[in-house]
């Protein structure tokens, strides 16, 4: 089967499922916490096929053949972003220990770490927080609202997806005027975040018979506990 043709089955099936979601949707009882499971198990699914035919080999290949010193400079230069964002997300959630030093891991990578391609401050034992939109919306209790799971891009929820579509919307990445360049800049964020967790999908596999039920608990349990830092999470009725 040539490329083409492998391509159009994938989008007969990706259709397929589409229809078959949409007629299940209209008996299926969808979960407390998840009103939109028939189609969200058909865009599980659509992501399960494009992630097996076309994101696994892609991802697998770029850590195959890119070397491991350009891989870590990738990786280095989005987490310095992401640290941005951890500074400006403490300070709104109140925790003047990760602001200061999330804005302290930036002012060292950026001014001595070649614009965040090395990382000094882990180096120099600054920690790193791990703050988000979605996190803080969650501190100012706003609820997550139904899960969503969205192709080529995951788990999420309404609270989560938001604070997405905030941090996809004032990256300095859509800033830079040359299309082409921050087309490739934005490619290369989505391939660094795929090969940051190449090999978890052969563990969820291994570990549960129903991928979309361990995908959506371990999604909201560790958000959940993201909200909370590290604070035991109530008890909840089992799926």
């Amino acid at each position: 089967m040539n490329a083409r043709a492998g391509t159009r089955a994938l989008g007969v099936r990706a259709a397929a499922l589409l229809a078959a979601g949409l007629l299940a949707g209209c008996a299926a009882a969808p979960m407390r916490g998840d009103p939109f499971e028939p189609a969200n198990r058909v865009a599980f699914d659509v992501h399960e096929a494009i992630d097996t035919n076309v994101v696994r080999p892609a991802i697998q290949a770029y850590v195959d053949y890119t070397p491991e010193l350009v891989r870590r400079g990738v990786s280095n230069f989005f987490a310095n972003i992401d640290d941005m964002y951890s500074a400006l997300n403490s300070a709104l959630q109140g925790k003047p220990d990760d602001f200061g030093n999330s804005l302290g891991r930036v002012m060292v990578n950026t001014g001595f770490g070649l614009g965040g391609l090395i990382d000094i401050a882990s180096e120099a034992g600054i920690p790193k927080a791990d703050e988000d939109f979605g996190q803080t919306f969650g501190v100012w209790g706003i609820p997550q609202g139904p899960y969503l799971f969205v192709p080529l891009f995951g788990p999420s929820t309404f609270r989560d997806g938001t604070g997405f579509l905030i941090r996809a919307f004032s990256t300095p990445t859509g800033y830079i005027p040359d299309v082409p360049l921050r087309n490739v800049v934005w490619g290369m964020a989505w391939v660094n975040e795929n090969a940051l967790v190449v090999g978890t999908s052969k563990v969820v596999e291994q570990a549960a018979l129903d991928r979309y039920t361990f995908v959506r608990r371990s999604y909201l349990q560790r958000r959940e506990y993201l909200v909370r830092d590290g604070k035991p999470v109530p008890e909840t009725e089992e799926e």
